[in-house]
């Protein structure tokens, strides 16, 4: 009985199950809904960005927005040394995080905090595009969207009161938009003084972490309490406008910021040779500093005289000791034509002791050629008494932050005026019929001074400081700034073009102390040049 039962009950499971199945088939096919619609298809191009970042989250940046560069080379070319990076960051993490980990377990009676592994993985970070920003100063500011789902090993291992405790960090995640800051810019390798790092916003971050090997992350409430601490933490600190700063070089030693004064009298010249015709002659002196781009000092004039004696005094400002020297120069003035040189020497910054005056008697040279025999000759000498003054620390400006704050001005400023500054930055889309070789041309107050010129170049840049000496603030000043084009061909029918011009009004200049702006220029089609104005007063 038993047996047929089970024969009997296995077959009318079979039989109920078919016949069940047949029954909803036929269900399916014959009571459709009516309501259902067709989904209507739509090209992409004619979604809204909205819809298509729901559909494809995970597009680039550089696909949603278009002011942000594609970075797919940069990305390469860490996917192929990222062991090598991996292997350099971590010793790197590890030589600055000892005196840290040294200088704070004490604080917490802890015996020894040491990392047991240390690895950033095989997944290299990825940057979904950079964001670079042109500024008139001098700095450079980038803004990549860093992606990193990484697979590190980063064990450290403590030990306290006779016990070990190991925590472990795995499956880092860490999605941010920091904003990179290079300033000063400045001529000297790596052409930066300061990394400036600030947070846009708050970044991702999430990581699994074991402690005595059990998932810690596992703790209800846990894993969110910790995450949003670390991103409160992290954005307290480095959310924009906050920055971690990183020094990269000495930003007085890298901008060749003045470190001291060196005053030069010229007190006399010995047995100076004849030039005019008369059997006399008219010299007098230029001094300069050499990799110093400021006009000379020039002394008076003595006419009629080979054995002059001026006895005046300069002050010159003297940015690295080291590696500069004092050119001194005599010419023969002429009335009509170009001055003669009448020798010159150099003596170099190093040779003197700060605080104490030293006289010397250079002797005169046609040129700095050890090897030209000419130098033989007897062209006279000249005696100075030089006396270099280093600025004490805090007479120093030792902060990235003001190098572009506008600088006292030397001693010896008249009362009530000051030091009128004109640095000539650079030009873009100036271009002439016949030829470009621009250069810049000022007329302030009846004084002409000039740019070198950049050879067949339409965006040329200069980078030249001249400094005008006033009386009172030039509020109710202008200054006609020109660009030029001289032909480097003689006897060329167009030895000089026009390529644009402006006029500044030095007003907001006196009131703000500092302005550094581009200009359209007038008579030219799309010539702009970068002018910055500084003027530098006691008060």
């Amino acid at each position: 009985m038993g047996i047929l039962s089970s024969i009997l009950g296995f077959c009318g499971f079979g039989i109920g199950t078919s016949i069940g199945i047949v029954i909803g088939y036929y269900m399916f096919i014959y009571f459709q809904p009516t309501d259902v619609k067709d989904p209507v298809i739509r090209p992409l191009v004619e979604q809204d960005s909205k819809t298509l970042q729901r559909m494809l989250p995970e597009l680039p940046h550089w696909v949603k927005n278009p002011d942000y560069d594609r970075v797919d080379w940069l990305n390469k070319l860490i996917a192929a040394m990222w062991p090598y990076l991996d292997t350099a960051i971590c010793k790197t993490v590890k030589t600055i995080a000892k005196p840290i980990i040294a200088e704070q377990i004490p604080k917490y009676k802890i015996d020894s905090v040491e990392f047991q592994e240390l690895t950033l993985g095989s997944l290299p970070p990825t940057f979904q595009g950079i964001k670079v920003y042109l500024t008139d100063e001098k700095e450079l500011i980038i803004e990549p969207v860093l992606k990193w789902a990484g697979n590190p090993n980063i064990t450290i291992a403590a030990k306290a009161y006779g016990l070990r405790a190991t925590v472990q960090v795995v499956d880092l995640q860490v999605f941010a938009a920091p904003r990179i800051t290079l300033k000063p810019l400045v001529p000297t390798f790596p052409c930066f003084a300061t990394i400036f790092v600030s947070l846009m916003e708050k970044p991702h971050v999430d990581f699994g972490l074991k402690l005595l090997g059990a998932d810690a992350m596992a703790i209800p409430g846990l894993y969110r309490f910790v995450q949003e601490l670390i991103k409160d933490q992290v954005a307290n600190m480095y959310l924009w406008p906050k920055a971690l700063q990183v020094p990269v070089l000495d930003p007085a030693k890298a901008a060749k910021r003045p470190v001291g004064i060196l005053s030069v009298k010229v007190v006399r010249a010995i047995k100076l040779k004849k030039k005019d015709l008369l059997g006399a002659s008219d010299p007098y002196v230029k001094l300069k500093l050499t990799e110093d781009k400021l006009p000379s000092k020039k002394t008076t004039v003595k006419h009629k005289n080979l054995n002059p004696e001026w006895n005046e005094e300069f002050n010159i400002v003297v940015k690295d000791p080291e590696s500069q020297a004092l050119e001194v120069i005599v010419y023969d003035w002429e009335q009509v034509g170009k001055h003669d040189k009448m020798g010159m020497n150099v003596f170099p910054l190093k040779d003197l002791t700060a605080d104490e005056p030293k006289v010397i008697t250079l002797d005169l040279l046609k040129n700095m050629d050890p090897n030209d025999a000419q130098n033989e000759k007897s062209r006279g000498q000249i005696v100075l008494e030089l006396l270099y003054k280093a600025f004490k620390k805090d007479e120093m400006p030792n902060n990235v932050e003001d190098s572009n704050a506008v600088e006292k001005p030397p001693e010896g400023t008249p009362a009530g005026g000051g030091l009128f500054v004109v640095i000539v930055h650079e030009a873009q889309d100036v271009e002439g019929k016949h030829h470009t070789n621009p250069y810049v041309r000022l007329l302030f107050k009846g004084e002409e001074r000039k740019t070198k010129p950049v050879k067949k170049n339409r965006d040329p840049r200069w980078n030249e400081e001249f400094q005008f000496m006033l009386e009172e603030p030039p509020t109710n000043d202008k200054i006609y700034v020109e660009v030029l084009s001289a032909s480097n061909r003689i006897g060329l029918l167009h030895p000089k073009e026009n390529l644009g011009y402006i006029t500044i009004n030095l007003a907001d200049v006196v009131s703000n102390k500092r302005t550094n702006e581009k200009y359209h220029l007038i008579d030219s089609r799309n010539g702009r040049i970068q002018i910055e104005l500084q003027w530098r007063s006691s008060s």
